[in-house]
């Protein structure tokens, strides 16, 4: 029994590093191109991983040459990858992303072979899943989360859904999910709230919560995020780092949360160790090439004189 299952998207990211961003109809010079792994789904589960568990993705690429990198990349990282098919008529997903000197992104995302993961896809994979966590997104057909979440939740699985991105956010999926872990601009969109501070998330948290989400963590960017539980709210700062690369950083914080709740860990816990993992993903570039290991958690927790993070049995 694998310790997370995640479904989700794969993608090969095209960045392009530049100083700034040009206007509509401007040609500028950038500084340099890199092609790395992505995906949502690819991301968490990579960042499960490193951080120790044990995992199994659900997706779908081309068979393509991009494909075979990012199989390959992902088995590299102990991905479980057996799940993820090969689609013959769809190119493997892709993410044109440009990054500023500020480490801000803008992002074009073409589907591919994502639109390609199915029902059926869920249902046959779900025959020889169990899992303590289902981790989903919003990056592949939503009649696809639906089924894993409904297939997790009669095997008793703990589901965490990452409700990004906004533009592919469904209501439906809110009915399945045990946590949403939404940022910013997905607040806004399930609830209608402009999220500026710890009041207005808690404003935002519990909408969610008269809509029948009875747990979520509210992300406040690099301010931190406000955890919203049945018993309890609490507020978890943000860690000042110098920031590289964002891309990727939700979907850290996300596997670094499912990763905590399979060890047991209540979402407060959770939440704090994720905070520290996203932000250490800041600091690299890569969405999945800058993801942490547990070793360089532990070190940067010695570093920052932070004594103990809750965490299963990784506290340092």
């Amino acid at each position: 029994m694998a310790d997370v299952t995640v479904v989700g998207s794969i993608n090969m990211d095209i960045v392009a590093m530049t100083n700034k961003y040009p206007n509509r109809g401007e040609t500028i010079f950038g500084e340099h191109l890199e092609l790395l792994g992505g995906g949502k789904g690819a991301n968490q589960a990579t960042a499960c991983a490193r951080l120790g568990k044990s995992v199994q993705l659900i997706g779908a690429v081309g068979e393509d040459s991009h494909g075979d990198i990012l199989l390959e990349s992902l088995q590299k990282s102990n991905v479980d990858t057996t799940r993820v098919k090969r689609v013959v008529d769809s190119s493997t997903g892709c993410a044109i992303i440009t990054i500023d000197k500020q480490a801000e992104n803008t992002m074009l995302v073409l589907k591919g072979a994502n639109d390609h993961l199915n029902v059926s896809d869920i249902q046959n994979s779900f025959l020889e899943i169990q899992s303590k966590v289902l981790l989903v997104q919003m990056e592949v057909p939503e009649d696809t989360v639906i089924a894993a979440m409904e297939e997790a939740k009669k095997r008793g699985m703990f589901v965490i859904l990452d409700p990004a991105p906004a533009e592919g956010i469904t209501v439906r999926a809110l009915d399945y999910a045990d946590l949403i872990v939404p940022n910013l601009q997905e607040t806004k969109t399930l609830t209608g709230v402009d999220v500026t501070d710890i009041e207005s998330a808690i404003t935002a948290a519990r909408y969610l919560e008269n809509i029948g989400v009875k747990n979520s963590i509210i992300k406040l960017a690099g301010k931190g995020s406000v955890v919203f539980t049945e018993e309890r709210w609490e507020y978890i700062k943000g860690i000042s780092v110098q920031a590289v690369d964002t891309v990727g950083a939700g979907d850290s914080f996300a596997g670094a949360i499912a990763c905590a709740i399979a060890d047991g860990e209540d979402i407060i816990s959770a939440a704090k160790f994720a905070t520290i993992v996203g932000a250490l993903k800041v600091t690299k570039l890569g969405a999945q090439a800058g993801i942490p290991t547990l070793e360089e958690v532990n070190q940067f927790c010695r570093e920052r004189g932070i004594t103990h993070y809750a965490y299963g049995h990784h506290s340092v």
